[in-house]
């Protein structure tokens, strides 16, 4: 009977000592162990919104600081693995309307091509060719709103929530392997 108390006293400490198993979304990589020091070179842009790809890039980099276990820097050269990107398309269709047939809601969509290779091996470890990323936002006041250009200029915030969320689901993919 002595004997049996103490083996389950020493299973319930073991339990009670051992992890769970889980850990908390967004803090793993699936990234090899060597790469510790990531290029992100600004995205090319073949859209006509000005400066979009500086706002992608920058997003992009420090979100993966932001993580805490990768040097971000934005050459291309002397680093363990290369994030390159372009951002082919942005378009803008309304979403609903007033009783008047005028837009109040709008969804953004952006299209880009982005890349991680491992400089060394020259192997890609994540892609995705044909990006899509939409987002609804509330109709700005602008002229013609068929116009990306002009509705993100009129709507800086708008833009700072793309990249944002942009950024978070490019990262989000690549360490955690989706």
């Amino acid at each position: 009977m002595r004997g049996r108390r103490a083996a389950i006293a020493l299973v319930l400490v073991a339990l009670g000592t051992g992890g769970c198993g889980y850990s908390l979304a967004g803090r793993g990589s699936f990234l090899p162990a060597e790469i510790k020091r990531i290029g992100v070179p600004e995205f090319a842009n073949r859209t006509t919104v000005f400066n979009l790809e500086s706002q992608l890039t920058q997003k992009v980099r420090a979100e993966f600081i932001g993580r805490g276990r990768y040097e971000v820097v934005p050459e291309s050269t002397g680093v363990d693995a290369l994030l390159t990107g372009e951002v082919s398309g942005v378009s803008i269709i309304p979403e609903s309307f007033t009783t008047q047939n005028l837009a109040t809601r709008y969804s953004i969509s952006i299209t880009a091509r982005v890349e991680l290779r491992d400089v060394r091996t020259n192997m890609v470890l994540w892609e995705n060719a044909s990006l899509i990323f939409r987002q609804p936002y509330d109709a700005p006041s602008i002229g013609d709103p068929n116009n990306p250009a002009a509705f993100l200029g009129q709507d800086m915030n708008a833009l700072d929530r793309l990249s944002t969320d942009f950024a978070r689901t490019i990262v989000s993919a690549i360490l955690e392997a989706f």
